[in-house]
Parts: structure tokens; C-alpha cells; sequence
């Protein structure tokens, strides 16, 4: 599938990027059908290797979706294409925000929850890059639409970011403010963050900032766990934590269903 954003406030990208999507991967749930979740993976990786693993959680009413990001080049790469679910230079807080890849990875995402039927509960969560991602389109589910101003269609329930970042983190509580709309929603949304302490390429301290971020621009339900000495991988005890907060936070019947 193939999505082409215009170009947003870049004087450097004048022209359209294509962006071709890989393929997608699904776990259909092993009991009843109550919520469906787009899963987003790392830099450099495919929906493959996180559907298997999501595949093996006790999480029966949950309908995975796992997609492949495009293969594009990578300017942290010098270039080299690989696949990203946007572009990223340096990880710092003052590199800019590839705001089109985003856009592109969003309206993806917001695709392929658009068929689910009306009655299931719908959330984005992802790891590293991908963990970013979908932060970003939690963020345009609250103000109701994308970076470059276009209507966000998904009524999403949860998001869940491990070992990412919060994209245009900056130009948040702009976009919140005076939006009485995007302030309700931004006080009942659910946002669960895992970061480990020895991650050594996306430093702790982002996922710190990112959880604090989204409190102090008027998120209230934010749950920001930290692991001692877990790098940037996940571990079992920290997909336990994401499995009950989830069952929480989307009221899943569980194994009873």
C-alpha cells in the first residue's frame, strides 16, 4: 500500500515522498473479539518477528495487527535505506520532526483500524521508533487531526510505547490549548510507557521526558514504568505489566471469554 504526503513547512523536501508499506502481519484472537491493536516495530525490523511474540501473550480478546514500515533512506544512517516508520537524524531534543513520515505512518495506522467493527476497542502501541509512532497518533487522536491539519478518523482507546519517544513534544500543549474537545480526551486517554534504565540507544531520560510531557500537558492517565539495567529490548516481567494494563485499561474479560 502505497501513501503519498505533501510536504509540510520543509523547505528542504520540496518534493512529495512516496511511501510504499510492507507487509502486515496478523494474530486474530484465540477467544472473543473485544479489542484490535496496530502494533508498530523497530528501526531496521518488519511486523513479523513482534507478531510472533505478541502472539504468545495471554491476551485472548486481542487482535493484533502488526504492519512493516517503508524502506526509505535514513539520514542517522547517512542514507542507507531501512525500514522507518519516518525519517530520524541525530536523537536529541532540538532534532527536527520528519512531520511528513509521521503523517504517513499515522494515516496508516488510522487505515488499518478503519474496518474494525464498531463494538471493538482499538489501540496503537509499538517499541523503540515505533513506540514513537504510535505516541504521535495518540497525540493526533486528542487535538483530532494530523500535523498537516487533515482530520484524524480513529477513535482510538490505549496506547502503549515501549522504549520510545514522544514525536513534536514541543508543539503539544499548543495544539491542546483552547480545544475544549482535545482537552476531554487528552484527561481520559490511557498511555502506558516502559523504558529501560540502561537503554544505551534511546536514552532513559526520553522516555522520562515524554511521560512528563504528556502530564503536564494535561494527560492524566499516564504510566510511566522503569526497568534497572534493561536495555533496549524487551523482557518478559515488562510484557506482563503491558498484558494487565492492558486487560485493565480496555476491560478485557480475559481467559474467561
Amino acid at each position: 500500500m502505497s501513501f503519498a504526503a505533501s510536504s509540510v513547512g520543509s523547505g528542504a523536501r520540496s518534493t512529495r515522498r512516496a511511501f510504499e508499506f510492507g507487509r502486515t502481519y496478523v494474530v486474530r484472537p484465540k477467544g472473543k473479539h473485544q479489542a484490535t491493536i496496530v502494533w508498530l516495530h523497530g528501526l531496521g525490523d518488519n511486523g513479523s518477528s513482534w507478531s510472533q511474540l505478541l502472539e504468545t501473550l495471554p491476551l485472548p480478546n486481542i487482535k493484533w495487527i502488526c504492519p512493516t514500515a517503508p524502506t526509505q533512506p535514513i539520514s542517522i544512517f547517512g542514507g542507507f535505506p531501512s525500514t522507518a516508520w519516518f525519517d530520524v537524524g541525530d536523537l536529541s531534543e532540538d532534532a527536527p520532526d520528519d512531520l511528513e513520515g509521521l503523517d504517513a505512518s499515522a494515516t496508516h495506522v488510522a487505515n488499518l483500524l478503519s474496518t474494525e467493527p464498531a463494538d471493538i476497542k482499538l489501540g496503537v502501541g509499538g517499541f523503540s521508533m515505533g513506540a514513537a509512532t504510535a505516541l504521535y497518533s495518540a497525540t493526533c487522536f486528542t487535538v483530532g487531526k494530523y500535523g498537516n491539519g487533515s482530520p484524524y478518523p480513529a477513535n482510538l482507546c490505549a496506547a502503549v510505547g515501549l522504549s520510545g519517544w514522544l514525536p513534536c513534544a514541543k508543539t503539544l500543549s499548543n495544539k491542546l490549548q483552547g480545544v475544549d474537545e482535545a482537552t476531554r480526551r487528552a484527561q481520559t486517554f490511557p498511555v502506558l510507557l516502559c523504558h529501560g534504565q540502561g537503554d544505551d540507544v534511546v536514552p532513559y531520560k526520553f522516555g522520562e521526558k515524554s511521560s512528563k510531557c504528556l502530564s503536564s500537558t494535561g494527560f492524566q492517565d499516564v504510566t510511566f514504568k522503569d526497568y534497572n539495567g534493561l536495555g533496549h529490548y524487551t523482557i518478559p516481567e515488562e510484557m506482563d505489566e503491558v498484558c494487565s494494563w492492558l486487560t485493565t485499561k480496555l476491560g478485557l474479560e480475559g481467559n474467561a471469554a
